[in-house]
């Protein structure tokens, strides 16, 4: 029977890695981004169905909760990002809490709202998966701040989830090439410097991520739950 599998902020990047994954294992895939611009072309080259939703509004998360049907086999809960721009000339507090505020609604609010409002459709050997990142780790600053509070949900969530035989995991990942995260704030000199971090020696693909997932959400991995599984070719090392 095909699966019905979610994946928000899944117009580009890990997100669009992921839904293609499953979409190619035969699966319902459904993909959700804030503008009807990008959503809309990458929900056709995928040949999956997509909906507006910025997963930062509790009214537009139900919404979404409302376009869906029957039950749901996976959510991967991939919508996230950099903190928004302060607002130039604003009062350091304000843009301080700006930024965090920003962090945390991105990184973890996203998550935590969609997954309250799927979480009667998920079903009994269900997956819900969250992306995090080795800024959970250092030097992440309010990114990786709110990262980590997303491995800390996810695990309270996967005692929650666990007796109806639903799991949860987050993949913390590295430095992935093939996505907008950076813009153009990426270098040669700072590409090279991250790449020489891991221990393949090379930056990690939306693909990596997506066959982690895919494997995540697989019957091989029905007793692994409530963890941080680090995809970043070594550039954080755990034991």
């Amino acid at each position: 029977m095909s699966r019905t599998v979610l994946v928000t902020g899944g117009t580009s990047g890990i997100g669009r890695a992921v839904a293609a994954r499953f979409a190619a294992d035969g699966a319902d895939v459904v993909i959700t981004g804030r503008r009807a611009g990008t959503v809309e072309p990458a929900a056709k080259d995928l040949g999956v169905r997509g909906i507006v939703c910025d997963a930062t509004r509790p009214d537009e998360v139900a919404a979404l909760a409302g376009e869906l049907s029957g039950p749901l086999d996976v959510l991967v809960n991939v919508a996230g990002g950099l903190p928004a721009t302060p607002d130039a000339g604003a009062p350091p507090l304000e843009t301080l809490a700006e930024e965090w505020l920003s962090s945390v609604s991105l990184n973890v609010l996203t998550a935590v709202l969609t997954t309250a409002a799927v979480s009667e459709r998920l079903a009994p050997g269900g997956a819900v998966v969250s992306i995090g990142s080795i800024g959970a780790e250092r030097r992440g600053g309010s990114y990786g701040a709110a990262k980590a509070a997303l491995a800390a949900w996810s695990a309270s969530l996967a005692a929650t989830l666990g007796p109806r035989d639903v799991t949860c995991n987050v993949i913390s990942s590295g430095y992935v090439v093939g996505t907008n995260f950076f813009g153009d704030a990426m270098t040669e000199e700072r590409h090279r410097e991250k790449v020489a971090e891991t221990l393949v020696k090379r930056p990690g693909t939306p693909d990596d991520i997506a066959h982690t997932v895919f494997f995540l959400a697989s019957p091989g991995a029905r007793h692994i739950t409530g963890q941080t599984i680090h995809v970043n070719g070594g550039a954080h090392t755990t034991r």
